[in-house]
């Protein structure tokens, strides 16, 4: 099938978008979420009588043309259809129908003079000869690489489309320099029997066609919304304080990654209030020069050219005022002076995941003499002392004087005192032996 949810020839089934009669796995089904479009007039009554013709039809990967349905054919998104093509006829999904229609055609100058056709809705011997040709791509992919190999050209077949009918099948390639492939299609021409079509692709529009997960841990940009790809060069990552290191710099595609454009704009706006980075001071202590600059924090760290392993940032108003010491012939003050001592700010960790020991119990004898009986406070005279003699064994004299003196013990031959009791250890067991171990 086309997205790869076994549903695409229902009549209720929609690819397009994530609804209640739409693909579940429209984020993860192949070809339905690639450069898809949300209508978000679908629940929105056209208040004209009036409404547009031409709908919008995917193809295999990120293709897509607009047909105009002249034969006014009930189509919503995710309808199967048969279209005109040159030669033959084409097999698609409808991936957009509506006002948004006219939106799309004007943003992608596309005329609607003399436009392809839509034929019919696809029956059942048109989705079988679909599926066949589509089945039939990825092996044909490897034996065409194996060709372009073996004639040694300087090529890469990225992808392979069949026709829906069969009747043409096009291979998309990437190349460095022009490649002579007259040789090539002749081999094709005899293999696969049938017509040939060549088209070469930039490498961007590769990583469209294939897909894949960027670094950031969501998927490709150009296989999802991204179409127009503008240039980005080395200017974008300085701007950014970025280091210029082209493995993380780089996409999938091998050239400096789109993302670089999108905060751009806002980083030129916040260097405007920043001085020149080639920006030199001259204090008392000698001339300092800009190490770094910080957009975030607006701050510019300068070292002196002696001591130049000795950084001291400095706020950018602070530096505004340096700059017009200097040109008045006047020398600013020494950067130790100047510069502000930060207060780290202590961060509370409020449910402990820095701490490795979180989960283990840290008092674990805490619970064992709970639930010991503890010593009223109202029977303190009548009870013994835990250490005290017990009274059979003291005299007359010891028992008047019960709370003031403790009777001493004679030692005996040893120099030990008498009726001493030995102590007492708890009997240690050894521990269980696990067999299963």
């Amino acid at each position: 099938m086309s997205c790869g949810c076994k549903t695409s020839g229902d009549s209720a089934h929609s690819c397009g978008t994530k609804t209640a009669s739409g693909c579940d796995s429209v984020n993860t089904c192949g070809n339905s979420y690639k450069l898809s479009v949300f209508d978000w007039l679908s629940n929105i009554n056209n208040p004209s009588t009036s409404q547009t013709d031409f709908v919008e039809v995917r193809f295999k990967n990120d293709r897509k043309f607009f047909y105009k349905n002249v034969n006014n054919l009930p189509l919503h998104m995710g309808s199967v259809i048969t279209v005109e093509s040159s030669p033959g006829h084409d097999i698609g999904v409808v991936s957009l129908t509506g006002e948004l229609v006219k939106i799309q055609m004007k943003k992608k100058f596309v005329s609607e003079d003399n436009p392809l056709k839509i034929y019919r809705l696809a029956n059942q011997r048109d989705i079988e000869v679909w599926q066949e040709s589509r089945a039939k791509e990825e092996p044909v992919k490897i034996q065409a690489r194996k060709i372009s190999y073996g004639l040694n050209l300087d090529m890469k077949i990225t992808d392979v489309e069949y026709q829906g009918d069969g009747g043409k099948v096009t291979f998309y390639y990437t190349s460095d320099t022009r490649v002579d492939f007259r040789q090539l299609i002749k081999e094709f021409a005899g293999t696969f029997r049938t017509k040939i079509d060549m088209k070469q692709i930039g490498f961007r529009q590769e990583a469209a066609k294939v897909g894949g997960i960027g670094s950031c841990g969501r998927e490709l940009c150009c296989s999802t919304w991204l179409t127009d790809f503008r240039s980005v060069n080395t200017n974008a990552a300085r701007y950014q304080q970025l280091s210029i290191n082209p493995q993380k710099l780089a996409g999938q595609c091998g050239k400096l990654k789109c993302c670089l454009n999108y905060e751009l704009d806002s980083y030129l706006d916040a260097l405007n209030d920043f001085p020149p980075s080639s920006t030199t001071l001259d204090t008392v202590n000698g001339k300092a020069f800009c190490i770094k600059i910080d957009v975030f924090k607006k701050k510019m760290w300068f070292a002196y050219v002696e001591r130049s392993m000795a950084w001291y940032d400095l706020d950018v108003a602070d530096v505004k005022k340096m700059v017009a010491q200097n040109k008045k012939g006047e020398k600013a003050q020494p950067l130790e002076e100047i510069k502000v001592h930060d207060i780290p700010v202590r961060s509370v960790d409020l449910i402990q995941e820095n701490t490795i020991d979180r989960f283990e119990r840290k008092n674990k004898n805490s619970g064992k003499n709970s639930n010991r009986k503890k010593p009223s406070n109202n029977n303190n005279n009548n009870q013994r002392p835990p250490n005290a003699p017990r009274a059979e064994n003291r005299g007359p004299e010891n028992q008047a004087e019960r709370g003031n003196k403790r009777p001493e013990k004679a030692p005996n031959q040893n120099g030990k005192p008498q009726n001493q009791q030995p102590k007492k250890f708890k009997k240690k067991f050894p521990p269980k032996r696990d067999d299963n171990a």
